[in-house]
């Protein structure tokens, strides 16, 4: 797995963030069976970075705490089966590594959320890396059976991974 990082502000998390994204981006691929090598990239930004994207790209006028950019589209979320023959342009030359896509995070709402929520730090990050992930796979939250579907993969994931709601 290649992940390509980006951070645009200063990161003052009491973790390895770069470690922790890389770990939960691999066990995510792992736990959803992902039958390829994948590159990710992962930019880190603050709220103001985030809202611009948000409204360039959505037309959302406010920041938000992750977007997701996909490169495929699945038919069934999380169905893998026909990535070769749809999307043999999405596979790098180079490395042979599927483009999954790109995964955006304000540090800002991090740090927000995990106080909002009296969790962690290092819990809102691995979540929301988890959270874009299962978009990258096709998996979504707009209607109320497809976001328990998601809620269920997410908390699936971080538990497994140990990465639980108490502060840590």
């Amino acid at each position: 797995m290649s992940l390509y990082i980006e951070s645009e502000v200063e990161t003052s998390f009491a973790f390895d963030w770069e470690a922790l994204a890389e770990e939960v981006i691999l066990y995510t691929l792992s736990h959803e069976s992902f039958p390829y090598e994948a590159e990710v990239n992962l930019t880190l930004t603050d709220n103001a970075g985030i809202h611009e994207i948000n409204r360039n790209y959505r037309q959302i006028d406010r920041p938000t705490d992750v977007l997701s950019f996909p490169m495929l589209s699945y038919e069934t979320a999380g169905d893998f089966s026909s990535l070769e023959e749809d999307y043999g342009g999405n596979f790098n030359p180079d490395t042979g590594e599927v483009l999954l896509g790109d995964i955006i995070i304000s540090v800002d709402k991090v740090c927000e959320q995990a106080q909002s929520y009296g969790h962690s730090e290092k819990r809102e990050f691995a979540f929301l890396i988890v959270h874009s992930m299962l978009h990258l796979f096709g998996y979504d939250h707009m209607t109320p059976e497809e976001a328990a579907v998601m809620e269920e993969k997410q908390n699936q994931i971080l538990n497994e991974m140990k990465i639980l709601r108490a502060k840590d």
